[in-house]
């Protein structure tokens, strides 16, 4: 079987890695290949280096090596060269990169710098993290640079600011008016992408950002009409529970696009495509869509096992649509 997944970084990380163990753990899924094509709008140059902030949550977490308590960076990390950059009065600081990190960022840039395919590099730092050999194939959405921008209007007047400004440095503080995929007018879907979601067996949504992570991911050309396009059953997981997002700042991104914090209006970002929609246990009397099935159960992937029956969940819905 095939399986292919849109995916934004901490919520589709983990969900994609408990998809995984759900996969190993049945041995007639075992020998499915996954495939992942992962958000590059936010995507990011700092310190004269390229970082791919959801590929390499992708890449950390599903090869083993991502800082569990914070869902992104490395496990055991260091943070010297960013203190002696600080001392130096080099900035920005309020995106924290660790030495291991610093590592990829470096590889990234100079394999970039030679000419090699954002795909390509993709692919060579996903050998290094073992990918491969758990059959799950990563592809960034596409080769050219396009970076998510938030208009917002504070003192300084309206202005223009990176997302992960933003995100990381504002946490979403300031309300955004709107959001733009600068780039995304000249990009093309990356080698591999939209092949993946027409000859995928399944595709999975999995509770990643709706706007800014799968919503980005929408955007690139042909991707939308691959979806529709598709024989596959296309089955997405809420990113809420009970009107609150489970992670992040959903909520704020929503309001920016005049969409109400709901399950049901979440769905309706997918309505031309969407055939399940997996909501949490508490939100599914409320949920009802024009097309799509909706099934209720827990959201919370508390540890990597409630990942894996949420994935698990999330497939057999598919499978169930697949055969009626």
């Amino acid at each position: 079987m095939r399986i292919t997944a849109l995916a934004g970084g901490v919520g589709g990380a983990r969900f994609l890695r408990g998809l995984r163990t759900h996969l190993d753990r049945t041995p007639d899924l075992a020998d499915t290949e996954l495939t992942v094509i992962g958000n590059t709008g936010d995507d990011i140059t700092l310190f004269g280096l390229r970082v791919c902030p959801d590929l390499d949550t992708l890449l950390y977490t599903l090869g083993g090596g991502i800082h569990e308590g914070q869902g992104w960076g490395r496990a055991d990390e260091s943070h010297r060269l960013q203190g002696e950059l600080a001392a130096y009065g080099v900035e920005p600081q309020w995106f924290a990169l660790g030495d291991l990190d610093f590592g990829t960022h470096v590889a990234r840039s100079q394999w970039l710098g030679q000419g090699v395919s954002l795909s390509e590099v993709t692919t060579r730092l996903a050998e290094r993290w073992g990918l491969p050999d758990q059959r799950i194939r990563l592809l960034p959405m596409t080769d050219s640079p396009v970076e998510t921008h938030v208009v917002v209007e504070d003192e300084e007047g309206q202005r223009a600011i990176h997302f992960q400004e933003w995100w990381v440095r504002h946490q979403a503080s300031i309300p955004a008016e709107r959001f733009v995929a600068v780039g995304m007018d000249r990009a093309t879907a990356a080698p591999g992408v939209l092949d993946a979601i027409r000859q995928a067996d399944v595709v999975l949504l999995p509770p990643s950002n709706p706007v800014v992570s799968i919503g980005i991911i929408l955007g690139v050309p042909g991707v939308r009409d691959a979806l529709r396009g598709s024989a596959a059953p296309v089955v997405g997981v809420s990113p809420l529970v009970g009107g609150v997002p489970v992670r992040g700042h959903a909520d704020a991104c929503l309001a920016a696009i005049g969409v109400e914090c709901t399950p049901s209006a979440v769905a309706g970002l997918y309505e031309d495509f969407l055939d399940g929609w997996l909501v949490a246990s508490e939100d599914e009397a409320e949920v009802r869509l024009r097309r799509a099935a909706v099934r209720g159960r827990p959201l919370l992937m508390t540890d990597q096992d409630a990942a894996a029956d949420l994935a698990g969940a999330a497939l057999d819905l598919a499978l169930e649509l697949a055969k009626a």
